[in-house]
C-alpha cells in the first residue's frame, strides 16, 4: 500500500525522491527497492534515453545525426509504467506500445546510448515526459539530472557515487547474470569514458544538485544504501 505523507500541507505536492548519479553506482537497484518499500511508482529515467537509442538503431538511423534522432526522440510514444512481475527493474518500457524492456541492455545500446543523451533536442522531448509523470507524485525517480533539471522541486534529492572500478565491476557481474557477454577492461573504459560525456555535455551535464545528500557506495551493500535512504525518508519527509 504506498505511504502518504503525514502533513496535510504537502498532499497536494508531488512527493517525488530523486536519486541521481554516475553510471553504475546502483541509482537503478536502490530506486527499485526504495520504490517497493514505500508503494511508490519506480521510474528510471535513463530507461527513455535507452528507448530512444534502441529505436534508431533499429531504424537504422546513423546516431551521429543529432537532427534526426532529436526528431525521432519527439516522435516516438514513451511510456514507462509498473511492473509487478519484474523483480530486476520493476518497470516495463512501452515504445510505441511495444514492450522493448529485455533490448534496452544490449550491447549495441550500451555503446550509443551515451552519445545520444547529449542531444539537446532528445533531453529537450524526454525531459517532458519525465516532469508530467513526476507531477503525478509519489514516485521514486533514478537518472543524472532528476534533482538538477529534471525536479529540482524534489523534496528529497539524493546522489549515489562509487569509484569507476566498482561500477565497472558491477556493470561486469550484472552482465555475467544476465548471460551477455562481459569483459571487465572494456567496461571499465566505457564507464570512464560515460563519466566524461556525462559530465562535459553542454546541456544537463551530471553535477550534484546543491542540496542533495551524497552517500558514497564502494563499501556498502545493497540493503544498506536503501537503509540509508530510507533514514533519510523518515527523516526530511516525516514518512
Amino acid at each position: 500500500m504506498p505511504c502518504h505523507p503525514s502533513s496535510p500541507q504537502r498532499s497536494t505536492i508531488p512527493l517525488v525522491i530523486a536519486i541521481d548519479g554516475p553510471a553504475a553506482s546502483g541509482k537503478s537497484t536502490v530506486g527499485h527497492e526504495l520504490a517497493k518499500r514505500l508503494g511508490f511508482l519506480f521510474f528510471d529515467t535513463g530507461a527513455m534515453y535507452r528507448a530512444v537509442t534502441l529505436a534508431a538503431l533499429r531504424r537504422q538511423i546513423p546516431i551521429d545525426d543529432e537532427q534526426r534522432v532529436s526528431q525521432l526522440a519527439a516522435d516516438l510514444l514513451i511510456q514507462v509504467i509498473s511492473s509487478q512481475g519484474d523483480t530486476d527493474r520493476g518497470y516495463t518500457v512501452l515504445v510505441d506500445n511495444e514492450d522493448v524492456t529485455p533490448h534496452l541492455r544490449s550491447v549495441e545500446v550500451d555503446a550509443h546510448v551515451s552519445i545520444v543523451s547529449t542531444y539537446v533536442g532528445v533531453r529537450t522531448a524526454l525531459t517532458e515526459q519525465q516532469r508530467r509523470i513526476a507531477s503525478q507524485g509519489q514516485g521514486v525517480m533514478v537518472g543524472r539530472d532528476i534533482g538538477t533539471i529534471v525536479y529540482p522541486e524534489a523534496p528529497l534529492k539524493v546522489y549515489l557515487d562509487a569509484t569507476a572500478e566498482e561500477r565497472a565491476r558491477r556493470r561486469y557481474l550484472e552482465k555475467i547474470k544476465r548471460g551477455q557477454p562481459a569483459d571487465y577492461e572494456s567496461i571499465l573504459q566505457g564507464v570512464r569514458q560515460r563519466d566524461r560525456i556525462d559530465s562535459q555535455r553542454a546541456t544537463a551535464p551530471l553535477r550534484i544538485a546543491s542540496d542533495a545528500v551524497v552517500i558514497q557506495t564502494d563499501d556498502l551493500s545493497r540493503e544498506e544504501v536503501v537503509d540509508a535512504v530510507m533514514e533519510l525518508v523518515h527523516q526530511r519527509l516525516q514518512i
